[in-house]
């Protein structure tokens, strides 16, 4: 199926829409029957019968079908955020005395999930690459948990060479796949086991809405809806699942926008004296490069670069001489965005992901790169004054 039939058409002319050019939102909690019977039987597969909007509901199911033909996946269940569904699809994978190999730099708040899972006796290493891997593997491993491109430094990782690896040895793989989105990457043609999105970033597409979802075969995902997503009660309204449909209806488009501004932005970042590096994988002078070139058939909007100081106090004083870029975490809607990574997280997690107190990440928006460009032209000149 085309990717752009998929998100503005798929499922788009069931009967129940009786020719409403907008999916209707189904706002009910509960969803009766005719008899006792048939209710039982429904209660037997509660997470694919509308019972009771916890399990699902018409309009978040439709989300889930799109997003799972989008990443070539059996299933999808969304979740209530993005936090939700990682918590979850861990949680499923893993138990007492499991232990989970974390690749590469990832999102801090899956860090900080892993930590809380010591208290129930699951533990976690941190390695760079599979070398690392070999030499942290134990009996006990079940997860390999990674993003490609990484959290803030944006490297590549080779995914079949991932997965191979892991399979080889019984270890499941999860991948966040939110900074390319399905369009860009599909991690489950290359052996990824599950794939976990962030749905306030690209997908939603305007900073209204939280929401996450994990996508995979059905053997791994209907434990997933069945348990964890049930008990946690990180359910996904059916208002924020309209959003995710509005949103995936103009991904292609947006994210064509993206690429072509994210990318000009770039370019001149990466000529300016004030600046010793920039991480982003489209750019020819990157160490993956080439891998990207393989692996992904685009580039989202989302990089980091390094001023050249090692003062937190000069980052402070960049980003406060911003003034089209807003000082904001999280990413993917139409305003650009900033953000010093190194001025507010611990030291001992800065130094563990190797970001440099002179990085700062960009989320380019869909304004007019000239416009982007002229703003960071007159902060970084005033850096270097």
């Amino acid at each position: 199926m085309n990717d752009d039939w998929i998100c503005g058409r798929l499922g788009e002319d069931e009967p129940w829409l009786m020719g409403a050019v907008n999916p209707p939102v189904f706002e009910n909690s509960i969803f009766s029957f005719e008899t006792v019977g048939d209710l039982a039987g429904a209660l037997k597969d509660e997470d694919e019968n509308y019972i009771y909007w916890r399990g699902t509901n018409p309009t978040v199911d439709l989300a889930q079908r799109k997003l799972a033909a989008l990443e070539r996946a059996e299933r999808a269940k969304c979740f209530g955020s993005g936090m939700g569904a990682i918590s979850a699809t861990i949680s499923s994978l893993v138990s007492s005395g499991d232990h989970v190999l974390v690749l590469g730099a990832i999102y801090g708040p899956t860090t900080q999930f892993l930590r809380y899972l010591e208290k129930y006796g699951v533990t976690h290493t941190h390695v760079t690459d599979l070398a690392a891997a070999d030499s942290a593997v134990m009996p006990s491993t079940r997860l390999l948990y990674f993003e490609s491109p990484s959290y803030m430094a944006y490297e590549l990782f080779d995914i079949p060479a991932v997965t191979g690896w892991a399979r080889s040895r019984g270890i499941v793989t999860v991948m966040d796949n939110t900074w390319s989105t399905p369009l860009f990457q599909k991690p489950l043609t290359m052996g990824v086991d599950l794939v976990l999105h962030s749905l306030s970033k690209y997908i939603g597409g305007h900073s209204d809405l939280v929401g996450g979802v994990v996508c995979g075969s059905a053997v791994l995902v209907r434990p997933i809806a069945r348990t964890e997503y049930m008990l946690y009660g990180a359910a996904m309204s059916p208002h924020d699942a309209a959003k995710v449909i509005k949103g995936l209806r103009t991904l292609p488009v947006r994210m064509a926008a993206h690429q072509e501004r994210g990318l000009a932005v770039a370019r001149f970042l990466e000529g300016h004296p004030a600046v010793r590096s920039v991480n982003h994988p489209g750019l020819p002078a990157h160490p993956g490069h080439d891998l990207a070139a393989r692996q992904l058939s685009g580039y989202s909007s989302l990089f980091s670069f390094v001023l050249d100081t090692d003062d937190r106090d000069q980052v402070s004083k960049f980003l406060d001489h911003l003034r089209h870029f807003r000082i904001a975490v999280s990413w993917g809607g139409f305003e650009s965005l900033a953000i010093g990574p190194a001025l507010s997280i611990e030291e001992s997690v800065r130094t563990t992901m190797g970001i440099p107190i002179g990085l700062v990440r960009l989320a380019v928006g869909l304004e007019p790169a000239d416009t982007l460009i002229d703003d960071l032209s007159g902060a970084l000149e005033t850096f270097i004054a």
